[in-house]
């Protein structure tokens, strides 16, 4: 089970506690380097300067500081297009990019379709290209986002436009959150053999220090509660949690999220 394979054109950076900032290689140039929310500028320069690429673009999937944080740093250093969401909480973007619209670097030979998935935020946006979901804080592995400006229908919504992916899609989400979420997983689903057997191998990877990410849709439709509000085991959870009847995904999900806001 080899779920934390990441492709060679696409490779982590950490940053702060939990962060990854994700660097996509240029199929054309390797040398030249796409970044993905880059919270920070400092770990992303030491990152070019490690590897000798060159920064050509940023992709920002939303306005919170620990996706952003460190663009007009790099800007000040490379300046480089800065793609992002229709928010004038993103001030350095030099491109916005809206739901369905194709986002081409085609210099780079690269591609992206543009998915509007709110919930986290209002102006969340993922990218989806090359068999990669770069996905921010919507989806994470065995988990999802905080509902900070969403209602719960959106981000229910948000959530199932991804599941719909192919199930190949390998997803690269911005935290290192996948142990915590197993562990809500299974507080919800406690026999799921698919989560049980991801745990062991999550567990093993984190106590080497490497990355549990990227996931696959594949993977996360068989473990995310979030992904599973459909499942009759992850609704009849969610409805002894509640003591009441769920009748409607969203409501389950409602439930799962407040639920996992307060789980410890």
């Amino acid at each position: 089970m080899s779920f934390n394979a990441t492709p060679p054109n696409v490779r982590p950076v950490r940053a702060f506690s939990d962060n990854y900032i994700w660097v996509i290689e240029s199929p054309r140039d390797p040398d030249r380097v796409v970044v993905v929310d880059p919270g920070d500028a400092g770990p992303v320069m030491a990152e070019l300067r490690r590897s000798g690429s060159s920064l050509a673009a940023i992709l920002l999937t939303h306005h919170h500081p620990d996706h952003i944080g460190g663009v007009a740093a790099l800007l000040h250093e490379t300046p480089v297009p800065v793609i992002g969401p229709d928010d004038p909480r993103i001030p350095r973007r030099t491109r916005t990019v809206h739901d369905g619209e194709r986002c081409e670097l085609p210099d780079l030979g690269l591609a992206f379709e543009t998915l509007h998935v709110p919930g986290h935020t209002l102006s969340h946006i993922a990218f989806w290209g090359h068999g990669s979901l770069f996905c921010g804080d919507t989806l994470f592995s065995a988990g999802c986002g905080r509902m900070f400006e969403g209602t719960p229908e959106q981000m229910n919504a948000s959530l199932n436009r991804l599941r719909g992916l192919p199930p190949e899609t390998l997803v690269f989400c911005g935290h290192e959150y996948t142990a915590a979420n197993l562990r809500f997983a299974l507080a919800v689903d406690p026999t799921n053999v698919a989560a049980l057997d991801y745990r062991a191998v999550v567990d093993k990877v984190r106590a080497a220090d490497s990355p549990s990410l990227p996931s696959n849709i594949a993977l996360e439709i068989r473990v995310n509660p979030f992904l599973r509000c459909d499942d009759p085991a992850v609704r009849a959870a969610a409805e002894a949690h509640a003591g009441e009847a769920l009748t409607e995904q969203a409501r389950v999900f409602a439930v799962l999220r407040a639920w996992k806001d307060q789980y410890r």
